[in-house]
């Protein structure tokens, strides 16, 4: 197997340009500028010291521009992934002290670990197993959590909650301990983040698209900038308004994970919840900007590349990582060609660290709550809750109690009770296929469902087309189905199952078929299969069911037809 599998740097550098030097150039310094305040604020939401959103801003790009497969894709801290972090980590050590950081560092380690396996063993459908509906609901919920555990900094008090009626509760009885200038600094902050977004109202206001365009992108920039001079030059830190402070200068310093076993045993399953819904939000987007420039990515190798970043992270004091919605669009917009774009945006975070570092100092938390708030706005996704209302109440259902319980119950919960909640909605809809009796369409070899269209029938003969493959969960369902329908017919001859939707029959449904045979068999009626697949007819003949099936196979339905009608 070629190595250029595995070290896709190895398909693009060959062909690397001054010219796309250039443009990745000026993705990454757009990037960095944007990635400074967000991983600060990202890894306050993780309940970290601000400079391990910087570190987890580094080794992940770095590396992942060796093994990831999307040009565009920005790896990194993520509003999400912090969230489940604090809740993973929190609800073992306290957020108070280096037993966190440890804590916090071996998740990602584990994490790192889970994902790199996945991908080399190709596990990358696992992702599969949370329906868009489900994935989408908890998202919002999360956005809904991380935008009101966000509030005690604009307010300036001191709560604690893992869940929606915890965080509200306690930001009531704290209100009265709030801080009038905090409140002054993080609402000014918020308000400014607010109208950078909503460019066309600068529009309005005579500003160019691009002009407007571009406040945007560095709003939030412009408000660490000002409201840390605002800090520094007033002395808001006597007012009580809480700030960065020290953020250490110099390269991320390396570690060891720890080898404690029964931390291990405590993190592993929210190590695995983490590294699921992280591949998910990093393949959705990466699939997405790849379809723009008619590009493809490798969910597998993404899995590796995702995984590589985090046992990077883990080593040089970061946090868990992965492809980000908001930086990925930005890099992608900026005119990033190539992977190297987040190499180069890793050594722009590296010369903050190094020199840079100094100037945080006075930047008020408020004002980093203000960015986590107006960046998790934008995943609380109402079109696709109403979208999905419209379309399927399952689904909708599932979305709902998705949000529900990941509000009540905290994301942990919420993201268990949706790997649940798609695999029941999946089995229930299975488990009931949808079943048609088919008729002739007049002058042709097509059938449809003669309760939909006007068809052709005979007394003697009648057609049922399955529209699922067989298995243990819908074999039964089969069976009382054609029992019920015949029942109804007391001149039926021939019965024929129309299989060409059926990709699958397992063992449960072939006792099923079986059971079929014998009984319409004993009442006279021969039970014929049409369009069998290859694979399925294959696995029938294994076992010379097509001997003892009283009736035969044919090739198509219209085949049965002509020789069973009269």
């Amino acid at each position: 197997m070629s190595i250029k599998k595995y070290l896709p740097i190895l398909r693009w550098l060959p062909n690397y340009r001054l010219a796309i030097f250039n443009q990745d150039l000026m993705a990454a310094m757009i990037v960095t500028v944007m990635l400074v305040p967000q991983s600060l604020a990202y890894a306050m939401l993780a309940g970290l010291p601000p400079e391990v959103g910087l570190y987890a801003s580094i080794a992940p790009l770095l590396i992942y521009a060796l093994f990831g497969t999307s040009s565009a894709l920005s790896v990194g801290p993520v509003a999400v992934i912090a969230l489940m972090t604090l809740t993973t980590a929190g609800n073992i050590v306290s957020t108070e002290g280096d037993a966190y950081l440890t804590t916090v560092i071996l998740l990602t380690f584990i994490s790192g670990i889970m994902l790199t396996l996945m991908g080399l063993f190709r596990l990358g459908f696992l992702a599969n197993f949370l329906s868009h509906p489900v994935i989408s609901g908890f998202i919002t919920a999360s956005a809904i959590i991380i935008a009101v555990s966000q509030l005690k900094h604009l307010l300036g008090v001191s709560v604690s909650g893992h869940n929606l009626p915890e965080l509200l509760l306690a930001l009531v009885k704290a209100l009265p301990e709030l801080n009038l200038a905090t409140l002054l600094m993080g609402s000014g902050a918020l308000l400014f983040l607010y109208a950078s977004r909503r460019w066309p109202l600068l529009a309005q206001l005579g500003f160019s698209h691009g002009v407007a365009s571009g406040v945007g992108r560095l709003a939030p920039i412009l408000a660490v900038v000002v409201t840390t001079w605002l800090a520094a030059q007033f002395s808001l830190i006597e007012q009580g308004v809480a700030v960065v402070g020290d953020v250490p200068a110099g390269l991320p310093p390396l570690v060891m994970p720890s080898t404690d076993v029964s931390l291990w045993q405590q993190l592993w399953v929210g190590a695995l919840l983490i590294s699921i819904v992280g591949f998910v939000e990093s393949v959705s987007v990466g699939q997405t900007l790849a379809a723009k420039r008619r590009e493809r990515i490798d969910p597998d190798q993404e899995l590796i590349a995702l995984g590589c970043a985090n046992l990077g992270a883990a080593v040089s004091t970061g946090m868990p990582v992965t492809g980000g919605f908001s930086r990925s669009v930005v890099n992608f917009d900026a005119g990033a060609r190539t992977p190297a774009a987040g190499a180069l945006t890793a050594l722009g975070i590296l010369v903050v660290i190094l020199w840079f570092t100094p100037l945080l100092q006075t930047l008020p938390i408020a004002t980093l709550a203000a960015t986590i708030i107006i960046a998790v706005l934008s995943l609380i996704d109402t079109h696709a809750i109403k979208h999905t209302w419209r379309y399927s109440k399952a689904d909708f259902s599932a979305m709902l109690l998705t949000v529900v319980i990941t509000l009540l119950q905290g994301v942990e919960a919420g993201i268990l009770a949706g790997v649940g909640l798609s695999l029941a909605l999946h089995i229930y809809r299975t488990s009931r296929p949808h079943t048609a009796v088919v008729g002739r369409v007049m002058g042709t070899e097509h059938f449809r469902n003669i309760e939909r269209h006007k068809v052709e029938t005979s007394a003697n003969l009648m057609i049922i087309r399955v529209d699922e493959s067989l298995y243990f969960a819908n074999a039964r369902y089969l069976e009382d189905q054609v029992q019920t329908l015949v029942s109804e017919s007391p001149e039926l001859k021939h019965l024929v199952i129309s299989c060409q939707a059926v990709n699958l029959i397992d063992a449960s449904a072939l006792d099923s078929l079986e059971s079929i045979n014998a009984r319409l068999k004993d009442t006279g009626v021969k039970l014929h299969l049409a369009e069998v697949k290859g694979p399925v007819m294959d696995r029938l003949a294994r076992v010379d069911f097509p001997r003892r099936l009283s009736g035969e196979i044919f090739m198509s339905t219209f085949d049965a037809w002509q020789q069973l009608k009269n």
